[in-house]
């Protein structure tokens, strides 16, 4: 079989094609090196070796292993274990719910959350940052940084529990823009379907992804990418102008500093040592006189700017006012 990393290549190769369809994404599955491919990336991760609800690990991973996991998932009766549900503290006190994966759920997940990243995460948002390879908080925040420069108004979005409201018809309708394998489709059902365990009660998922789960990162931004794409669209439409008009009151105050300074230099000779020392004080002055002011005109309606960033479900659009 073909190695993991020359499929996924290929697979990123036409994300960027936008009418193409992606078929017989299901067969990767058979492959037993995107099962050694899988172990190798859940191990670098702090969570890898909680057990879910079947109390295993992936502890004892071996052929035989992977062998049963290929021979169910090609007669397609591989159904996916509820996850095991617990909570963590939030900073504000609150608690946020996750969901622990089976041992042989996370290695399925991780396969087909290769295969997803290798298709959609070239086609993202530059807004976006979070649960994205080579993205973090830093990253967003440097976009703040670089681009927030000059605001009036901000605008803080919160999607009040995301993962558990995530709209499962929505998110597979926009899996098969791109995808053509029922197949593989049908898998992803499965595990959003899966429910979780509480206390060792089964609940059933009408809605959402299990936070926490090796698929939901890549799930939750493939969906919220339709938010990204909304607000590139409404930027295009809102933005106008490419410069504010200068402000009088700006260039007033520089042109009287300029006045002043050539008349300085024009008598400089003839100045004692004490009006020098005041002439150079006076053009200081001056000068932090127009510099508190803003140079473009806050108030050209000839010219406007909408700024926005995305971090996992949180987002920030702003205005922009003044551009000096």
């Amino acid at each position: 079989m073909r190695s993991p990393k020359i499929i996924l290549e290929n697979l990123q190769k036409h994300s960027k094609e936008e009418n193409y369809k992606y078929e017989r994404l299901y067969r990767n599955l058979y492959n037993e090196d995107f099962y050694l491919q899988a172990l190798q990336n859940i191990y670098a991760n702090k969570g890898a070796m909680t057990p879910g609800i079947d109390g295993l690990t992936l502890d004892g991973y071996g052929k035989e292993r992977v062998e049963r996991i290929i021979h169910a998932v090609k007669d397609h009766s591989y159904q996916p274990n509820p996850v095991r549900r617990q909570y963590i503290k939030k900073k504000n006190g609150k608690m946020r719910p996750l969901g622990i994966s089976s041992s042989d759920d996370k290695l399925v997940e991780e396969v087909i959350k290769m295969i997803l990243e290798s298709i959609y995460e070239p086609t993202f948002s530059n807004y976006s940052h979070g649960f994205r390879p080579g993205r973090s908080c830093h990253t967003a925040l440097l976009q703040l940084q670089q681009n927030f420069t000059g605001v009036k108004w901000f605008v803080e979005g919160d999607i009040k529990s995301y993962f558990d409201t995530i709209d499962h018809h929505s998110l597979i309708n926009i899996l098969r823009r791109r995808i053509k394998d029922e197949a593989f489709i049908e898998l992803i059902w499965k595990f959003l379907k899966a429910g979780y365990m509480e206390n060792w009660e089964y609940n059933a998922t009408f809605s959402g992804i299990a936070q926490g789960s090796g698929i939901s990162p890549i799930l939750a931004n493939i969906y919220l990418n339709e938010f990204d794409r909304f607000m590139e669209g409404y930027k295009k439409g809102f933005d106008k102008g490419t410069g504010r008009k200068r402000n009088n009151e700006y260039s007033r105050k520089q042109s009287y500093r300029q006045r002043c300074k050539a008349k300085i230099r024009k008598e400089w000779d003839g100045y004692s040592d004490t009006e020098k020392q005041e002439a150079v004080r006076r053009l200081a002055e001056l000068k932090r006189g127009f510099q508190k002011i803003p140079m473009g005109d806050p108030m050209d309606t000839g010219y406007k700017r909408i700024q926005y960033v995305r971090y996992a479900d949180d987002c920030a659009p702003r205005r922009r006012v003044q551009v000096a």
